[in-house]
């Protein structure tokens, strides 16, 4: 077996509300909808530059529901970008809640976390510095050491 692609799949309480955030602050293309008569978005594709994210309203009837249903997400998306610090600064002026600010990270990315109207959360990072594995490892170790024992 060889996986070919991998596609993000996100469930929102309004897809249509998401797709127009994600289009707004992440600069989304939307490639595909599939709507039913009465509006609700069985299935809507977004171009982030090469890659594809989808996107569904919730459809209870079937258990599908967005985060929202559930208080919080047990996933993020991690998404790279130019400027992390401009990118940030639109979400939330979107309507996203911070997370995180931004701030310069162990693993070489300037990165934030942010956590969209609909729910979800996105890890953004711009690189600041090429950061080996052994040296990933080293930092994050020390990381850990230097935390007061509780």
């Amino acid at each position: 077996m060889s996986t070919r692609e991998l596609f993000p799949y996100l469930r929102v309480r309004n897809a249509s509300e998401a797709i127009q955030f994600y289009q707004q602050v992440f600069g989304a293309v939307e490639d595909f909808r599939l709507a039913e008569p009465n509006g609700r978005i069985g299935h809507a594709e977004l171009k982030f530059g090469s890659f594809t994210l989808m996107v569904s309203d919730e459809y209870p009837e079937y258990g599908i529901y967005g985060p929202e249903k559930f208080g919080g997400t047990g996933s993020a998306v991690h998404l790279h970008v130019d400027d992390v610090d401009a990118v940030t600064r639109r979400a939330v002026e979107a309507g996203a809640k911070l997370l995180m600010p931004p701030t310069d990270q162990f693993y070489g990315e300037r990165a934030s976390k942010v956590r969209d109207p609909f729910g979800h959360e996105w890890l953004l990072g711009s690189p600041i510095e090429e950061v080996s594995h052994d040296e990933m490892q080293r930092r994050f170790t020390a990381m850990f050491e230097s935390e007061p024992k509780q």
